[in-house]
């Protein structure tokens, strides 16, 4: 059966409109679109791996796989005899250092007496030499006139030689004295320097001392467990991870042809294959800096020969709102599907 003319001029117009619209269609850039979506994306957290800070024995364990724990709580123990040993003995040197500084203290209070001895001695060969001079000067006159014998007058003389040997003696002694004071107190400096360095060593012991008991650095849940009693830890070495699950947000990478209008505050709608029919709500926190594959070792950007160009994935973060019952049934590495609305931010 034949067209009529005006059916074929409707069908040609009709595949006119649908060739437009399919030009439009295909012209028009993705990002234009008033919603976003993505099936890359996982609930991610901020989890922390814990490790131990020192090398030992397990003697204990206190938590169970996915355990709620809260920060501080003791995780686990490392076996402590050793490290009680080391912090008693470095409290019996700073118990020894403190002894050494009360003892050269004394010693500087007794030398202050010795100094004040040989001062006095100092005042006292100072006027028995004045007094020998006096003597002196009295039987030389004596002698001078014939009341007196040239053998007293050389005792005398005598008796000035020994005092001003005597004063020579204690000065040397005094000076001696001050001398052994000033090294006294150079003593007691460096008995505090020893005490300060035993002081640190006992802080080290009783740091370390703290390391045994392995605690938890945040709020979370317990996961990856590896602790065993008996086993011998290393530094270092992960022995489980706290899953903060109250702080989980959605990590999406977004073909880079769609972020142009993609902004911080927009509104997403999440739906969590895991929890099928529902739908969580939150907004765009931030675009990553760089495409994944730029921060791979050896980026496969081909700089020769032929080339095919492949669209670009960059990471949007999402935060959850809060106040979301459903929230709690989420898990780390959880898959879902964000859906951006363009037109609100």
């Amino acid at each position: 059966m034949a067209l009529s003319k005006s059916m074929k001029v409707t069908v040609v117009a009709s595949l006119l409109v649908v060739a437009i619209g399919g030009i439009f269609y295909l012209n028009t850039p993705e990002s234009a679109s008033a919603t976003q979506s993505t099936d890359d994306a996982y609930i991610q957290a901020d989890f922390t791996i814990v490790a131990p800070q020192i090398a030992g024995k397990i003697s204990q364990v206190l938590v169970d796989d996915n355990q709620v724990v809260k920060q501080g709580d003791i995780i686990a123990i490392i076996d402590d005899r050793d490290f009680v040993a080391a912090v008693k003995t470095a409290a019996a040197q700073v118990v020894s250092a403190q002894a050494s500084i009360n003892s050269l203290q004394a010693k500087l209070i007794h030398q202050a007496s010795v100094i004040k001895q040989a001062r006095a001695t100092l005042d006292a060969n100072f006027f028995a030499l004045k007094l020998a001079n006096f003597n002196l000067e009295r039987y030389r006159n004596l002698a001078l006139d014939g009341s007196g014998t040239v053998q007293a007058r050389q005792e005398a003389e005598a008796q000035v030689s020994i005092q001003q040997a005597n004063l020579r003696k204690n000065e040397a002694g005094l000076l001696a004295a001050k001398q052994d004071k000033d090294i006294q107190y150079a003593d007691i400096d460096k008995a505090k320097a020893v005490l300060q360095q035993a002081n640190s060593i006992l802080d080290v012991a009783n740091l370390t001392l703290s390391y045994t008991q392995i605690s938890a650095p945040i709020d979370g849940i317990v996961g990856k467990k590896s602790l065993r009693v008996g086993s011998y830890v290393n530094p270092g070495v992960p022995l489980l991870a706290v899953v903060p699950l109250d702080e989980v947000y959605v990590y999406a990478n977004f073909r880079e042809t769609q972020l142009a209008n993609v902004t911080a505050g927009q509104l997403v709608n999440i739906a969590v294959d895991a929890l099928p029919g529902t739908v969580l709500t939150g907004h765009v926190d931030s675009i990553a800096p760089a495409s994944g594959v730029s921060y791979s070792a050896v980026a496969p950007h081909n700089a020769t020969g032929n080339f095919t160009k492949i669209v670009q994935r960059l990471q949007v973060k999402i935060n959850i709102d809060d106040g979301q019952a459903d929230t709690a049934q989420l898990r780390v590495g959880m898959s879902v599907v964000p859906t951006i609305s363009t037109n609100n931010g």
